[in-house]
């Protein structure tokens, strides 16, 4: 390992450790925000943009004629978990690992991909521009994170999106649809043959939820999945109720998008059916395509990610990988091992040297 990327481990390390001592809940992120630009700047890089608290960097020798990549992770946390141990804003160092919230999720992804950006930042003729974004609000899906960044950056050819994945290659993630159901009836005495009970109409429909299959089938991410999470119905023993409220999570694939499985939602229940969103999309990049590629020539495996990022926000073809491990993100005492920021950092590199040189 040269001198270079060594100086770049200690450096994202350092920088590691200033994000989890700097609280940075989902649109709460200034300081995060102002501690990244600060970074990028002492680093050599101009022109750092900020759009809200979200950090906008582009590679030295930008040429509008080229296509660019997007490199993205997040700075935004959620609260702490109620089983930590440790300070979660202590950022300790200890036994090769480095604890504190946001270590994992997404800390070690974002200082990784920005030290693979600083790699590349002054080198010249590269086939295509790097466009780096430190992305806030996606622990919340907010649209004031990459959606609206999006907006406002150049177009992208492709995205880079830093979540822990053991460095493995996600190239499917799951969608979401929240839906708020009402099944309606019609009230009366419960001592009488009286009224028509919303709950048992529900009942059938919620029945439905719990046993269809849809016909297509994805082959990285299974079935869509639905799950009655919520149920709300009545005001007294005595009354009938006339209407009974649901709520279905949904978990779409990338065979449909999110308004296909919506209407066939409709077509087949008889409660009235509204979804809060329909903007958190599946997504999925062809296996042939050259990053992807590029990954499977370093060994690693493909999967379908259940968990969602900031690619469900993403209108460009991306590819989820980084280092740490998702089953620590959201856990109490959050840490990632030291090497696995070392060895996220060289294979970023190694993975952008297959596409750009």
């Amino acid at each position: 390992m040269n001198s270079s990327v060594t100086s770049l481990i200690e450096d994202s390390l350092q920088l590691l450790s200033n994000l989890v001592a700097t609280p940075s809940f989902s649109r709460e992120e200034d300081a995060t925000a102002d501690l990244l630009v600060k970074f990028l700047e002492e680093h050599g890089v101009c022109n750092v943009e900020r759009i809200g608290n979200n950090v906008i960097a582009y590679n030295k020798f930008f040429q509008v004629e080229r296509p660019t990549i997007l490199l993205n992770s997040h700075h935004d946390t959620v609260k702490p978990n109620s089983g930590y141990t440790n300070d979660p804003f202590l950022p300790i160092r200890s036994g090769g690992k480095l604890y504190g919230l946001g270590s994992n999720d997404a800390g070690g992804c974002l200082v990784s991909l920005i030290a693979t950006f600083l790699h590349f930042y002054e080198v010249n003729e590269l086939k295509y521009n790097l466009c780096l974004v430190a992305s806030a609000e996606e622990e919340i899906s907010g649209r004031n994170g990459i959606e609206q960044v999006y907006q406002h950056i150049v177009p992208c050819e492709f995205a880079i999106v830093g979540e822990p994945t053991l460095l493995d290659l996600a190239i499917a993630e799951k969608g979401l649809m929240v839906l708020d159901c009402v099944a309606q009836g019609q009230s009366g005495h419960a001592a009488r043959e009286e009224g028509v009970n919303a709950i048992y109409k529900a009942v059938e429909d919620i029945r439905w939820f719990n046993s269809y299959q849809f016909p297509k089938q994805s082959a990285y991410l299974g079935p869509v999945k639905m799950s009655v999470t919520m149920i709300e119905a009545g005001t007294q023993h005595n009354v009938v109720p006339s209407s009974c409220k649901f709520v279905v999570d949904v978990r779409t694939t990338d065979v449909y998008t999110n308004e296909e499985v919506l209407e066939l939602i409709r077509e087949h229940v008889q409660s009235e059916v509204r979804a809060r969103s329909t903007r958190l999309n599946p997504s999925t990049i062809a296996i042939t395509h050259p990053i992807v590629q590029a990954g499977q020539k370093f060994g690693k495996k493909l999967y379908g990610s259940p968990t969602m990022s900031d690619q469900a926000l993403l209108p460009i073809p991306s590819l989820k990988v980084g280092p740490g491990d998702s089953a620590r993100s959201h856990a109490a005492d959050e840490y990632i091992y030291e090497h696995e920021v070392a060895e996220g950092i060289a294979f970023y590199i190694q993975l952008l040297d297959e596409i750009i040189r």
